[in-house]
């Protein structure tokens, strides 16, 4: 599955990842290979990810939404920073 993380100053990280984990406006949401499409409202929160390598990293985050659409998901976000 893919992963892309963009701000308002551009992309953060696209890569391969196993899973995401991204604070919805509904709570946290879970995202694993094979997932329907969505597109949901985040938080201030976190997005939480494991890197097909094993890493895992965490980031906290603005406000902003999550798409995901045949195994890309796109993080939208205003800011973040990492922890």
């Amino acid at each position: 599955m893919e992963l892309q993380i963009v701000t308002r100053s551009g992309e953060v990280f696209k890569g391969a990842v196993e899973a995401v984990t991204v604070t919805a406006a509904d709570g946290e949401l879970g995202i694993l290979p094979g997932h329907t499409p969505l597109l949901a409202a985040l938080v201030p929160g976190m997005v939480k990810f494991s890197s097909a390598a094993g890493d895992e990293k965490t980031l906290r985050t603005s406000a902003g939404f999550v798409t995901v659409d045949s195994d890309t998901v796109t993080v939208v976000i205003e800011s973040l920073e990492e922890n």
